[in-house]
């Protein structure tokens, strides 16, 4: 199963306390806009989001058809795809993907810990 693009998505109480915090470990932003408070940073491969006010708690985010950069893949499994083999495999969601349409799209699941897990296909 092609999940696309990994990053974590970490809840922030102040993003510009944050952003500082994470540039000492050699992140830099690579996404994102502070005046909507949230960003993308990066180090190497490893990406991470900062968001203020936008969820509810830290969650892994996958994005079919990205790769570490953003850019597009000339082949991937769609989220609405991946959306419907959870379902077949008894998955719960807690957000769905309408799986009439095409193009960007999005659902979220709960691991059995209760840790969020949300697909998020831009493309």
């Amino acid at each position: 199963m092609q999940l696309g693009a990994f990053s974590v998505s970490l809840v922030v109480k102040d993003i510009k306390v944050s952003k500082a915090f994470y540039e000492k470990f050699g992140f830099s932003v690579f996404g994102g806009d502070m005046e909507q408070n949230w960003l993308i940073m990066k180090n190497g491969d490893v990406v991470i989001g900062l968001f203020q006010g936008m969820f509810e708690r830290n969650m892994m985010t996958f994005n079919p058809g990205w790769d570490q950069n953003c850019n597009t893949l000339d082949s991937f499994t769609d989220a609405r795809d991946l959306q419907r083999k959870l379902k077949v495999k008894g998955v719960e969601f807690k957000q769905e993907a309408d799986e009439s349409t095409t193009g960007p799209a999005s659902f979220m699941v709960i691991d059995p810990d209760g840790n969020p897990i949300l697909i998020d296909q831009h493309v």
